[in-house]
């Protein structure tokens, strides 16, 4: 129980001073969400990376040479093209 307090406390502070180095702010305050958001950001890397190799096989180039900063700005650019309607427009069950 006081080891998952102290981890609680801890995990975020620590986690903010590595990501501080990186230019990245995290704007949850509790644990929890800090966690929640911590692992958002994994899996946005993720999939970029994912994006990457796609790329990269279609075109017959070494993944290594891409540019994962490019990536991240292609994928900004064209992710507004792909969401069609805001969440809450969605069509709800009756």
């Amino acid at each position: 129980m006081r080891a998952q307090l102290v981890a609680d406390h801890l995990f975020p502070s620590v986690l903010k001073t590595q990501l501080r180095g990186a230019q990245v702010v995290l704007r949850s305050k509790i644990p929890d969400l800090v966690r929640q958001e911590f692992w958002g950001l994994l899996l946005a890397h993720f999939a970029v990376r994912g994006l990457m190799h796609e790329a990269a096989l279609r075109a017959d180039e070494d993944p290594d040479r891409l540019s994962f900063l490019h990536a991240v700005r292609v994928v900004r650019r064209k992710l507004p093209l792909l969401a069609a309607f805001p969440p809450s427009a969605q069509a709800r069950p009756a």
